[in-house]
């Protein structure tokens, strides 16, 4: 198992204002924090399905957040505010999943985590 490596998307920078590097330091402290946690889990873990199991957490967290400043976008319009930051960090939360995935020794095994789990919670298609 390698380790992980998560990058900041030029895209999501760039739509910050340039007054923001406050945030944009928290966005870089976001991603090193969460790429050196689940490398140290990973070390940890035992097998492959252990690492992908400890990925699945933080995905399924990530898109817990990721979820909370997508509905944040619509309050703040209609509030007459900038929803950028909202979107900044929903954008940098769904492109790490997506880097989470482009990982080659992962992939396979988040799929069949995410399916086990499925399964697992109960939920059955098609009946």
């Amino acid at each position: 198992m390698s380790e992980i490596s998560l990058a900041i998307p030029q895209g999501v920078i760039d739509g910050l204002p340039e007054d923001s590097q406050a945030t944009k330091q928290d966005v870089h402290r976001a991603v090193s924090g969460i790429e050196s946690r689940l490398n140290a889990e990973i070390e940890d873990a035992a097998t492959t399905a252990e690492a992908a199991s400890v990925v699945v957490d933080a995905i399924e967290f990530l898109e817990d957040r990721m979820e909370r400043y997508d509905a944040f976008v619509p309050e703040l319009r209609a509030w007459g505010q900038s929803p950028i930051y909202a979107i900044t960090w929903r954008n940098l939360y769904a492109e790490l999943i997506a880097q989470l995935y482009d990982h080659e020794w992962l992939a396979e095994e988040l799929d069949r985590e995410r399916n086990y789990r499925i399964v697992e919670d109960g939920i059955r298609f098609g009946g």
